[in-house]
């Protein structure tokens, strides 16, 4: 679909299809077409196509309108009650069918279509990695592995999990193969984040404030048990506290539970399980317990569906991310207050922000969580690649790529610590910078909450006005030795919001205790996250700021690269060496609007080569701290392909067969069946990274619409040197 800038265009929803999880049914080569999807017409006469979806949102609106409006004098003989409630019923309606959001695609000079598929350019921007195709899913038993858990368990383990997405869904799949390991039966997860906040709607709660319980217990039945409550004599004992309780550190080996858990299970029926830390199980286990490798990964890409709430919102946030017809790209900023603290990464900001992270650090290391002095020369951190990437050197690094400045970029993340003005470099380099909430409108998200308890007395406390004492004459005359001093200042209220979300900093030394209202959006986070990670895990392209939370683990980011590793391994995910980038960046620091040929190619093969030297890294770095952050090899096989074993002509195939290998470790045979499968591939005459020799970006002027007169008459001269340097920075690509 060709459109100019300034268009502007309603889309209007698809019919919900599956998105999260393993079996996801979107992406891929469906979600590459996604222009061809219904509602949305990319043949035929386009500019008619957009006029009619035009036309369209307008009589739907005022369809909206008017039958609101009805609603509205009807309902005015009725109680205040069933007024929202036939309102919202009006809105249900015809929400489904047309939808306004806030976004409006800006494209210029774009011919997308069918054509550019087999492009050079639009496989070295868009394809997928090769040497990755012949990676699949494979979290099946391998060994001797009972079908189903013995009928008679030791007892049951209660769960209570803390900390934000990654972490949860990270302790669940410990927690389950933990509950494996002892022959206990696990009693659904308590997801604290959820319960500790007030007001949050009875509807949803805990665990299925976020996943679909049904979905675990049925998709768990051959590996665990699983109930939703405890029996009632246990559920009086934990309330009297007469169950023994642990808290358990983050990397628990498995003999941790059998010399010390399993005896006080055997011995109480119950144990309380707390994890505190986004795990309770080490990362890399044993030989003899690889089959529990594959039931983590069970868990958290098979059983852990989002309810169904979560997943329809997100499937119409991705098919409007796919209705103009081109792919888009997911960044992860990274960027949050306890990550920056923790690897001391101040000095990337300014003013109050830069006090902000510094008065975090200092919390952390009164509380033991750092161990090194305050004061860190955020530049030394930022040359280690210690600390984020920034928006704006995110976007230097795509567009030095190739990526244009009208290609559609999702920043996810619940936190992105300095908000929009931190973003802003990206905006200016990418017009199509978009949320979820310029992708959903209010009332959607809203639907995600169920109807919350009004706790506005809470949020908005009135404090009592102090009444001053009258004083006489008399009493003045008489009351005391004069000079006197000036009276004591009053006491400042505890309420730290008066000055901004900030006033508390110069205060005191301890974080402020979380007022109602923050308890809330901590939970409306979760679901922002679980929204973000099932888009993440779909788009075309992938790069993430950083892969650090704020303890030193792996983050939201580490855990989406784990899911297309291990889900679609060939898509698109940049994992870039941030120590190298900002050696790169310097170079350039003076001139990085206008950076040279030679520069742009340097980022090129960097990018480039990231995408399988980013899995040697990641399986040293992030696997030992963060199993699904790299589940390969333990649940993945590698499929061969007939050309590669048959034909020693085929040096192509034979040579990704082993960079696999030497990348990834020693992978699995895929099974029987899975080798039957006929796949259909493209037979490319040239290899993915070939550099179309048309492509702008190769000039000078990186980010600006500068006069290209000047270069026309070198353009030929230059030729054969493009296709020259691109053809030995192909031989050292992915």
């Amino acid at each position: 679909m060709q459109l100019t800038k300034g268009t502007n265009l309603d889309f209007i929803n698809q019919s919900p299809i599956p998105i999260n999880g393993g079996d996801s049914g979107v992406g891929d080569a469906a979600g590459e077409e996604a222009g061809e999807t219904e509602g949305v017409e990319s043949t035929g006469d386009e500019l008619g196509a957009v006029t009619g979806a035009v036309v369209r949102v307008a009589i739907g609106v005022a369809a909206v309108g008017a039958i609101v409006g009805s609603n509205l004098n009807e309902t005015n003989r009725r109680e205040e009650d069933d007024e929202v409630k036939d309102e919202m019923d009006a809105l249900a309606e015809y929400q489904s069918s047309i939808t306004i959001f806030s976004w409006r695609p800006i494209f210029e000079n774009v011919d997308f279509n069918k054509n550019n598929l087999n492009s050079p350019l639009y496989r070295r921007l868009w394809g997928p990695v090769k040497h990755l195709e012949s990676l699949h899913p494979d979290a099946n038993p391998r060994r001797y592995y009972p079908t189903e858990p013995p009928p008679q368990t030791n007892g049951f383990i209660f769960v209570r999990i803390q900390g934000g997405f990654h972490e949860i869904r990270n302790s669940i799949s410990d927690v389950v193969a933990v509950a494996r390991l002892l022959n206990a039966t696990l009693v659904m997860p308590e997801i604290l984040s959820t319960t500790s906040s007030k007001g949050i709607s009875s509807q949803f709660k805990s665990f299925a404030y976020l996943f679909n319980e049904d979905q675990f217990m049925v998709a768990l039945t051959k590996d665990v048990n699983v109930v939703k409550t405890l029996p009632k004599h246990l559920k009086w004992a934990r309330r009297k506290k007469e169950i023994p309780s642990f808290r358990v550190p983050y990397t628990a080996s498995p003999y941790y539970y059998l010399h010390n858990v399993l005896p006080m299970l055997q011995k109480h029926s119950l144990v309380q399980l707390v994890i505190p830390n986004g795990g309770c199980l080490q990362a890399i286990l044993p030989p003899q317990f690889e089959e529990y490798q594959r039931l983590r990964c069970r868990v958290s890409y098979h059983a852990l569906r989002f309810r169904q709430e979560v997943q329809e919102l997100a499937t119409k946030i991705l098919q409007r991310l796919r209705a103009p017809g081109k792919p888009f790209i997911a960044y992860d900023t990274g960027l949050t207050r306890e990550a920056l603290a923790y690897h001391g990464c101040a000095e990337l900001f300014q003013d109050v922000h830069a006090e902000l992270i510094q008065h975090k650090r200092t919390w952390m290391i009164k509380h033991g969580v750092i161990k090194e002095k305050l004061t860190v020369d955020s530049a030394k951190q930022r040359l280690k690649g210690l600390c984020p990437l920034m928006p704006e050197e995110v976007g230097v690094l795509l567009r030095a790529y190739g990526y244009s400045g009208d290609d559609v970029i999702y920043v996810s993340g619940g936190e992105v610590f300095g908000g929009q003005r931190t973003l802003t470099p990206l905006h200016a380099m990418f017009e199509n910078v978009v949320d979820r909430t310029s992708l959903s409108t209010s009332w959607e998200l809203s639907t995600l909450y169920g109807r919350e308890a009004n706790i506005d007395e809470y949020t908005n406390p009135k404090t009592q006005p102090v009444i001053a004492k009258q004083v006489t004459p008399e009493e003045w005359k008489y009351a005391g030795p004069r000079p006197r001093p000036l009276p004591p200042p009053p006491a400042q209220p505890k309420y730290y919001s008066i000055e901004g979300w900030w006033g508390w900093v110069a205060r005191s030394d301890n974080e402020p205790d979380s007022t109602v209202m923050e308890l809330r959006t901590n939970a409306h986070k979760l679901l922002w996250e679980a929204i973000d990670y099932a888009i993440c895990v779909e788009a075309d392209v992938f790069i993430p700021g950083f892969d650090r939370d704020g303890k030193g683990h792996p983050n939201f980011g580490s855990l989406v690269m784990g899911h297309r590793l291990y889900q679609s391994a060939a898509l698109k995910t940049f994992r870039p060496d941030r120590k190298e980038v900002a050696r790169l960046l310097e170079d350039t620091r003076e001139h990085l609007y206008q950076a040279n040929h030679t520069w742009i190619m340097s980022v090129r093969r960097h990018l480039r080569n990231s995408l399988l030297d980013g899995l040697t890294v990641a399986y040293n770095t992030s696997k030992p701290q963060f199993f699904l952050s790299h589940p390969v090899p333990e649940c993945s096989c590698l499929r061969r392909d007939q050309s590669s074993q048959t034909s020693s002509r085929s040096t192509l195939n034979s040579k990704s067969y082993l960079q696999v290998q030497a990348a990834l470790g020693n992978l699995h045979q895929c099974p029987a069946w899975m080798e039957k499968e006929i796949t259909s591939r493209l037979k490319d005459k040239e290899m993915d990274d070939d550099l179309d020799e048309d492509d702008p970006s190769l000039t000078s002027e990186l980010f600006f619409n500068i006069s290209r007169l000047e270069e026309s008459g070198s353009t030929e001269t230059n030729k054969e040197e493009v296709h020259l340097e691109d053809q030995e920075d192909t031989e050292g690509g992915e």
